[in-house]
Parts: C-alpha cells; structure tokens; sequence
C-alpha cells in the first residue's frame, strides 16, 4: 500500500508551474505549427523512432545497438544543422516575427516602410500610373484585405511598382499595407458619399477618403490623370505632395502617431 500512497502523493502546484507548463505549451505548439508541411516532419519521427530504439534497447540489453546509437547521436546534430539550415532559418526568423520583438522594433520598420511608399509613390507619380496605398493604425483592415487578394509579402518599392502597372492583374483596387508588410492587394474600399468633394477627385480619392472616414488608416494617392501624390487622413486630403513631403507627413502620422495642429493647418479640405 505504501507505493500506492507514493503514486497519489502530488506535490504543491503553484501559479509557477502554472506559467511553466503554459510557456512550454506555447513553444510545443509554435514548433509543431512551423515543422508542419516541410521536411522536418520526417525528421520529427525519425527521431523518435531513435529514441524508442535507445530506450528499447536499454530495456533489452541490446549493448551494441545502444553503443551505436550513443555515439551516432553526437554527429546526427552537425547533420540536423547541414541538412535543415534553411528550415532553421525559416524558424528564427519567424521567431523574429513574434509580437513582442515586433514591438521592439515597430518603429524601425515603419520608418522602412514609409521610405518604400515614399519612393514607389515617386516612381508612380513620374510615370503618371495611378495607384492606392492604404496603411494601417490601430484599427484593423482586415475586413477589406479579405476582400482583397491576399500577398503577405515584405513591401518594397519594385513590389508595389509591379502591383500598380497597368498591365498586372492586381493593380485595380488599394494596397494594404500592415506594418512593413503588404497584406492584400487589389481590394476594394468604401467610396465617400461626401456631396461636397470637388468633381476632379477621382474614384481613387474618394476611395481613400472614405476609408479614412470610417477608421484612422492613411491612405497614399497617386492620380492617373495628373501623377498628383495625395495623403487622405481623418476624411482630410492633401494635395500635391512630393517625395519629401509625403515622407515627413507619413512619419508624423504613423511613426510619432499624433495628428499635430500644425500639421492640420496644412491640409486642404477641397469642397
């Protein structure tokens, strides 16, 4: 009865152990979501496999196979790393991507993702090809990005010139940009219904304005007709930006996050 007694015996658990078994829980999930559908997977059961043969033939006294895989083991890591160093990349670099890290370095990608904006939206406004960047804030777009087709791609100048060529499937509707990555392409935004907007905004403008109206996202305009760079915020627009411009009114409303007074006064509400 006293093994019975040892068996049912529990230590204290403590919100310690809470948090233990909860972090370990996360990073098991993480792990098995990042092998799933790649080679690791086969790796995974081989694994196994060689720890069920360690501990099966312990349990034998099979010495020679457990000699071998006592020594075989110290060289399968080198081989784990030559072979998978790719999926090990993949794994830091989604680790990377976690929100906390991504809250470190928030504003070092904004002020990345603005200066792509910036120079995409100059190379566009050059060649006269329209084109509509929205960019996230703190209420979410994800109502009109699965709308949209979805790319989830880091956002570079070359990319969002290739979206909004004339010839590319996708370049009718907004880009949503989320941080410094472009979430969706071609979708499709609210119109204003605004009676006194000025006829010349096109359906691009007021696109963006009616975005802005219903959350604080920013949206980037650049006209077809003209090759007239716009900054659309709180339903305000801005005409005639150039790339220094549209630099500096980016960063004050996504990087500092404050919509300044001063920088109000500058805006053109056109009626």
């Amino acid at each position: 009865m006293n093994w019975i007694t040892e068996v049912l015996r529990r230590p204290t658990v403590d919100w310690w152990d809470l948090v233990d078994i909860l972090v370990v829980s996360i990073l098991v999930y993480e792990v098995l979501k990042l092998i799933r559908g790649t080679r690791a997977v086969q790796m995974v059961v081989g694994g196994a496999m060689l720890f069920a043969l360690f501990y099966g033939s312990q349990w034998s006294h099979l010495e020679t196979l457990n000699w071998l895989i006592r020594n075989f083991a110290g060289y399968l890591v080198f081989a784990v790393i030559v072979l998978f160093q790719s999926d090990i990349r993949r794994a830091l670099a989604h680790l990377g991507r976690a929100p906390f890290f991504r809250y470190l370095a928030k504003a070092e990608s904004a002020e990345e993702s603005i200066e792509e904006i910036a120079v995409a939206a100059s190379m566009l406004s050059t060649q006269r090809i329209g084109a509509l960047i929205a960019v996230e804030r703190q209420i979410g777009l994800r109502n009109y990005i699965e709308g949209g087709i979805p790319l989830d791609a880091v956002m570079t100048y070359d990319l969002l010139l290739s979206i909004f060529q004339p010839s590319a499937p996708l370049h009718d509707g907004a880009v949503i940009v989320q941080e410094d990555r472009i979430a969706a392409a071609a979708c499709f935004l609210p119109l204003t219904v605004n009676p006194k907007l000025s006829k010349e905004l096109g359906s691009r403008h007021r696109a963006a304005i009616g975005l802005t109206e219903e959350n604080d996202a920013v949206a980037v305009v650049v006209s077809e007709e003209t090759g007239t760079i716009s900054l659309v915020a709180d339903g305000e627009i801005e005409r005639g930006l150039d790339a220094d411009t549209l630099r500096a009114r980016l960063r004050s409303l996504v990087v500092q996050g404050n919509r300044a007074k001063a920088g109000r006064s500058s805006r053109v509400q056109y009626t």
